[in-house]
């Protein structure tokens, strides 16, 4: 195959964020831009010979372009063959499942998770390494760094591959597998749960709705829910993978998931239901009129993960991001396990797991996961609410009442305030950081400031040190309020305000999170002055 040496300049703007790199599809449009990056990720490894690299995507617009030109550049840079998901399809979870079964020299993911997709909106690219998760911060830094001072990249003219076809296509000394994207992640799930019960729980008349949202699930379920486990096709809602997602926002929250909301709380509703995000690794939990935090899904699922087969034995350890609630904290003091808090971020979590530190782990931001895969997994965290009811025989709201009365509540919500202009949000960010000195020690009704900081982490395993991850205004009698810049977006910038308040009055458990909160919701507006620096008055999101 003939190489080409293509000539380029860079681009400034090609720093990854949280979860690899997220722009307007128009932006990677741009000639050029693409290349760049992908060039930059393949000059940041040491590529042997016979290396393998997965591929796959969310399935939104620009997805099958995107992956020809990377299939040529795998090829131009020393890789021997690339494993492609059918249709350029493969959530993120089941790619890291991929990564790790086929012990391929990690992987190429496309997607902008949760974010809307079309030819106006947005797009992404990420690498996972050979352990199947995120690229730690050191090689994405390597990735920036080169992306800063690239000047040319490397392609090889092949014709285009047949994506929707499964099979080998082989080339000179190159070839491309198209691989069922589904099976492999399908026979993963059915190891580790008691798909017995789960089958007798739905032909028992067990209801259940599924909303994939038009995006990457819906093959995952289809194959799980009904084909393996014999819930009805009705269960399942919007499993057509769609470019745009439908045109809606494939985000599983209370907002966003409107359509399914209003049948949970609706006149008939399903004893359980639950929604995924544009690549599948989120995941939202309801019962009848009933909402789980995931904060507390993760807590729910520690405290019960005895019942589920792959985790019979017992977990090593637990681990949480910064702004997630200490539920699972009580839960992993009561078990005499560890549990570590890391940033927001997955790939904070894989060395844990690498080091056999934690099996279980997950983010206030709808994302739960274990060791199974390096990535947060929303069809596994469903699947681990189905064996918990098919085990315990209670409803959602039965286990998680249950689960408060023994472990009191963490009453936590999550404020997003999205779209703020980036010199607007910076100048709430150093209001506080301003503050520091003079927080400590004052009292705001009930509340005094015990401590305030700007949360860094040093890993225990690595011992690498992340600084700058959130600012945290810490009250003596535990409750918290946690102020984040988010890195998931695309323009602009999001200030996620993260409340938090211990109950251990069973007699208070029913209160609706936002009055339990009123109070402290009001003292993060006024110590933040964010009405009065951006202008706005509500947040975009309440979770």
């Amino acid at each position: 195959m003939q190489v080409s040496l293509v000539s380029t300049t860079p681009f400034p703007d090609q720093k990854p964020g949280t979860s690899g790199l997220r722009k307007k599809v128009k932006v990677f449009q741009q000639a050029h831009y693409l290349e760049n990056f992908v060039q930059s990720i393949f000059d940041s490894l040491d590529i042997p010979t016979g290396a393998v690299l997965t591929l796959g995507g969310d399935g939104r617009y620009y997805n099958a372009q995107a992956i020809q030109t990377i299939i040529k550049m795998a090829a131009a840079n020393g890789f021997s063959k690339v494993l492609v998901g059918r249709g350029g399809i493969l959530s993120t979870p089941a790619a890291s499942h991929v990564i790790r079964k086929y012990q391929t020299l990690g992987g190429i993911i496309l997607s902008a998770s949760h974010n809307p997709a079309g030819p106006d909106d947005d797009f992404g690219i990420k690498y996972n390494t050979p352990n199947g998760g995120p690229a730690p911060e050191k090689i994405t830094e390597a990735i920036f760094t080169i992306s800063k001072t690239i000047l040319q990249y490397q392609l090889v003219d092949l014709p285009l591959v047949d994506l929707d076809k499964i099979g080998l296509t082989a080339f000179d000394g190159f070839s491309v597998e198209v691989i069922d994207p589904v099976r492999d992640y399908a026979d993963l799930m059915e190891s580790m749960f008691d798909f017995a019960a789960i089958r007798t729980l739905f032909a028992n008349g067990f209801t259940m709705q599924f909303d994939a949202m038009h995006a990457v699930t819906g093959p995952y379920a289809q194959e799980i829910f009904a084909h393996r486990l014999g819930a009805s096709d009705s269960s399942l809602m919007n499993c057509q993978v769609s470019e745009t997602f439908g045109g809606g926002h494939p985000d599983p929250n209370l907002t966003y998931a409107e359509a399914l909301v209003k049948i949970v709380y609706g006149s008939n509703p399903p004893d359980f239901a639950a929604a995924s995000d544009g690549d599948g690794d989120r995941n939202m939990i309801l019962g009848k009129s009933f909402f789980v935090t995931p904060s507390d899904s993760l807590a729910i699922i520690a405290a019960n993960a005895h019942l589920i087969p792959a985790y019979k034995a017992g977990l090593a350890g637990v681990a949480r991001s910064m702004p997630t609630s200490g539920a699972v904290d009580r839960v992993a003091k009561k078990m005499n396990i560890a549990c570590y808090e890391t940033p927001t971020g997955w790939k904070f979590f894989g060395n844990l797991m690498d080091a056999d530190k934690v099996t279980l782990c997950g983010e206030e931001s709808f994302g739960t996961g274990s060791n199974h895969v390096r990535e947060k997994d929303g069809l596994w965290a469903v699947l681990c609410w189905l064996n918990i009811i098919a085990a315990r025989k209670q409803s959602v709201e039965a286990i998680v009442r249950a689960h408060w009365a023994e472990y009191g509540r963490n009453v936590y919500s999550r404020h997003d305030y999205e779209g703020i202009p980036t010199e607007q949000a910076n100048a709430v960010m150093a209001h506080l950081k301003a503050q520091f000195e003079t927080l400590v020690g004052q009292t705001f009704g009930r509340y005094t400031v015990a401590t305030c900081d700007d949360f860094s982490y040093q890993d225990p395993v690595d011992h690498s040190v992340s600084r700058g991850q959130g600012i945290r205004v810490l009250f003596q009698c535990g409750s918290r309020i946690i102020f984040r810049l988010s890195g998931t977006g695309t323009e602009g910038a999001t200030i996620r305000i993260y409340l938090e308040a211990f109950e251990p009055d069973a007699n208070q458990h029913h209160l609706d999170a936002q009055v339990a909160l009123a109070e402290m919701i009001q003292l993060a507006l006024k110590l933040s002055q964010l009405v009065e620096k951006t202008g706005r008055s509500a947040p975009t999101v309440i979770t």
